[in-house]
């Protein structure tokens, strides 16, 4: 497959995450090691199995009027303020709005709106029930209200691949900029979805660990002791650009997206499968014209699973060998569903940019099959001209991307 001419660049980005209430202070608690992962409050049942999360901890409402913020559910919310934070970063680009494109994709959608509204309908009755119970709900929502915060008409696109879903986005950017239909495009993905009936549900399918002790030691990707991921909420955007169009504006540049590619395995409904993997990465480097060998730095999915981090460890040994330096980020903030693939991208785009790799959290005994160079102990610095971002999701969704460093 032969690439598609000139990159689409990065020029701004946007973020709320357990480590941070935006893209600077989540990439520096990346860089100082720290996690986002807490105890839940008194207030949750004692019977759930699981009693942490990675919680973000500023409250997206409190940045828009109240009005506003009662129309919203909490994952609609966060893409708003990470949107806004992520255009303000590219510079407010003047674009037409027919040319303005925002793709944000949620693995869930508003299931903390879905549930709240259905406990007031069966305690109170239909009055009380919210006007904006259904776009508060729906999968779309997002998408739709960071369109109209931004004045976007070229397309308002939700795509919904559980855990991919975030990644899934930036890749339909990449492809809407390539067909010519848009010349900006702020894309990423959101989730919110702390709720006890979802640790429940995640729980009875034995996804999560139910590990004690020390909340910020239970997400350990690639750790021989891993048991489980740690479930979170936030938001990641970036803004996509056409290169011409970026470079006519002076436009300060993080990194190019190069290449994507968006396939399933086909195989089962949960369960990770390599060879998917394997097919997804190698027609994203082909898509970025550039080999395995380019590849510096990967930026792993890797949530903390026994059997889905061997499943990635085999592929990507399989497509890139032992050599790059690979990091796994879900080890601090948990596992943020729908936005983790957005977050990924986000923090390879930096990695590449700053020239450092974050060191994976909680990496005390590197599980002997897992036969690649991950990054332990100590930050990893160096200049990388590529990186891999990988996110994998529920149903076969495999997302991989390819970022090349700015020239």
């Amino acid at each position: 497959m032969a690439p598609h001419g000139d990159d689409v660049l990065v020029t701004g980005v946007g973020a709320l995450t357990p480590l941070g209430a935006n893209a600077a202070a989540s990439w520096e608690g990346l860089l100082a090691g720290r996690s986002g992962v807490r105890a839940l409050g008194a207030d949750w049942p004692e019977e759930l199995p699981v009693r942490i999360a990675g919680t973000v901890e500023a409250d997206p409402a409190e940045a828009m009027p109240r009005a506003q913020a009662r129309k919203l559910d909490r994952g609609e919310q966060l893409a708003v303020a990470a949107a806004r934070e992520a255009w303000q970063d590219a510079g407010v680009p003047a674009v037409e709005p027919e040319r303005l494109a925002v793709v944000v994709g949620t693995g869930i959608g508003g299931i903390l709106s879905s549930l709240g509204q259905d406990d007031l309908y069966e305690s109170s009755g239909m009055r009380r029930l919210s006007p904006f119970a259904v776009p508060m709900l729906m999968p779309n929502g997002p998408a739709a209200w960071v369109s109209m915060e931004l004045g976007a008409r070229a397309g308002a696109r939700a795509p919904v691949s559980a855990c991919a879903s975030g990644a899934e986005s930036i890749a339909l950017g990449l492809d809407l900029i390539r067909a010519g239909r848009a010349d900006v495009v702020v894309a990423g993905g959101t989730e919110a979805t702390l709720h006890p009936f979802m640790i429940a549900a995640f729980a009875q399918m034995k996804a999560l660990s139910v590990r004690g002790g020390d909340p910020a030691a239970v997400s350990r990707p690639f750790d021989a002791a891993r048991s489980g991921f740690v479930i979170a909420e936030g938001a990641a955007l970036v803004v996509l650009e056409r290169a011409e169009f970026a470079r006519a504006r002076g436009a300060r540049v993080y990194g190019a997206l190069a290449g994507a590619a968006v396939q399933s395995s086909a195989q089962h409904i949960t369960a990770s499968d390599a060879e998917g993997q394997v097919q997804a990465m190698r027609t994203a480097l082909a898509d970025a014209g550039v080999e395995a060998r380019d590849i510096g730095h990967v930026h792993a999915h890797a949530t903390s699973t026994p059997s889905g981090d061997l499943a990635e460890a085999e592929a990507l040994a399989k497509v890139l060998g032992e050599g790059a330096a690979v990091t796994a980020t879900k080890s601090m903030t948990g596992h943020m569903l729908g936005a983790s693939g957005a977050f990924g991208a986000l923090s390879t785009l930096l990695s590449l940019h700053h020239g450092v790799v974050p060191a994976v959290r909680n990496l005390d005994h590197q599980d002997p099959e897992v036969r690649l160079d991950v990054v332990r102990g100590e930050n990893r610095t160096g200049t990388w001209d590529a990186a891999l971002a990988n996110s994998f999701g529920f149903g076969g969704h495999n997302v991989s991307l390819v970022m090349k460093r700015a020239s």
